[in-house]
């Protein structure tokens, strides 16, 4: 492994002043009761009305979004002008897959760091309850030719051409769950991951029970209540938490699932794996000039990042192939981070990147190192749940387990943490922070 690489974010230091998102909802086969720029403005709401400075004062924002609805071009921008932030304010959308929240923080701390700007509004948001249903392109194709066709014979020959097969819609949130240049769905790049480490069903059922039993005992200890904006929908309904949650979950449950991706003898099912869900997030970040300016109080502080790339059919292991040169360019070990995120796409990725991390063997190949890395304390991973109990809204993921963090870290009077991510296509991101 390359060990030279200077800090990414240096220059002038980054802080986090805040923070709020929304809950994250599971989608139920219809859309949901909120679009993308509809949560966004919601989560973002409440989180700028309690700062010292007038929104106007932003000097830019930054949003990661994966799949915004058509009525969403620069949601962003959408965004920011319904958040009064000001038609003076310049705004953009990012998308790098499940890290286009990270990658909206990373960029909004780079433009910090640099002096481009003082402060910035960043995150993500993402419905994919309200991903599109398409048409085929023998259909589009079909429409065409019908818009052309003139006079009653040629419409009628033309008629006579559809065919039933034609009308069978393209679901878009599929298509966009499968990486198109290996042709594998994420979740056949976690059976493959499964397979590559012998991580066993009864594993990855274990890990997906922890992980509900964990968000459960942070919402009933009201731990997530400082950092979740409740909603209301256009019907007067309240939303006021993760509602993907299943308390009652147990390994039991959880065998009797068939394999979804790899039938019949795979093991990723939907209970190991991320939900589809909908939801926002949002941080604000802040130079010291800023903190000063406005009397600002931060809770955190962005010390550097990472992005990394590998096979796309094994893009699970993202998140090794992030923390790897992050942590060795500080000198650090597991044992020198408090608490860490590692984003849940399925139980088998995070068990594998877990496996991975300490293999010497691995290490050695790919990251030049004569040993692993200490072993991830589970007491120390992903303490209140993750995308497998919370959900997994793809734009959004990258921003909340930043902000989740934060959290963590104040809560447990702790100082270092680690939020990293798999990205379909084979990529991994990570953030290291410190709470101030």
């Amino acid at each position: 492994m390359k060990t030279n690489h200077p800090s990414r974010l240096s220059g002038r230091p980054v802080y986090i002043v805040d923070g709020r998102r929304a809950p994250q909802l599971k989608a139920r086969g219809a859309p949901g009761p909120f679009t993308a720029s509809d949560l966004a403005v919601q989560a973002g709401r409440e989180l700028l009305l309690r700062q010292a400075f007038a929104p106007e004062r932003f000097d830019e924002v930054i949003l990661g979004c994966v799949a915004p609805g058509p009525d969403e071009a620069n949601i962003a921008r959408i965004a920011a002008l319904r958040l009064g932030c000001g038609e003076a304010t310049p705004a953009y959308t990012v998308q790098r897959n499940c890290a286009s929240g990270m990658q909206a923080v990373e960029n909004a701390a780079l433009d910090i760091a640099s002096g481009r700007a003082e402060l910035v509004l960043a995150g993500g948001a993402e419905a994919m309850s309200h991903s599109p249903v398409l048409l085929a392109d023998a259909l589009v194709a079909w429409l065409a030719a019908w818009n052309r066709a003139r006079g009653a014979g040629a419409r009628a020959r033309q008629l006579a051409r559809l065919k039933p097969a034609m009308l069978k819609p393209v679901i878009g949130l599929l298509r966009g769950l499968t990486d198109p240049v290996t042709g594998l769905s994420m979740g056949q790049t976690a059976e493959k991951l499964a397979w590559r480490f012998d991580i066993g069903r009864e594993a990855m059922d274990a890990y997906a029970v922890r992980s509900h039993q964990r968000l459960a005992a942070a919402q009933q200890a009201g731990w997530l209540e400082d950092e979740i904006t409740p909603l209301f929908d256009r019907h007067g309904a309240l939303h006021e938490q993760d509602d993907g949650v299943r308390p009652d979950s147990d390994i039991e449950q959880l065998a009797r699932l068939r394999p979804v991706f790899d039938r019949p003898v795979g093991r990723v099912t939907a209970g190991n794996s991320s939900q589809v869900s909908d939801g926002a997030c949002w941080l604000v970040l802040a130079s010291e000039e800023a903190v000063t300016r406005h009397d600002l109080t931060p809770i955190g502080r962005v010390v550097d990042s990472q992005w990394a790339a590998l096979d796309p059919s094994e893009m699970g292991l993202g998140p090794v192939f992030a923390m790897a040169p992050l942590l060795e360019r500080h000198g650090f070990d597991s044992d020198d981070i408090d608490f860490w995120e590692i984003n849940e796409a399925f139980a088998a990725q995070v068990l594998a990147c877990l496996a991975a991390w300490r293999d010497d063997d691995y290490n050695r190949k790919w990251f030049g190192r004569r040993r692993g890395f200490a072993p991830i304390p589970e007491s120390r991973l992903n303490v209140d749940g993750g995308g497998i109990s919370l959900g997994h809204p793809v734009g959004v993921s990258g921003a909340r387990i930043v902000l989740h963090l934060l959290r963590v870290l104040r809560r447990n009077h702790a100082r270092r943490g680690v939020a990293s991510l798999c990205i379909g296509g084979g990529q991994g991101g990570a953030l290291l922070i410190e709470t101030l």
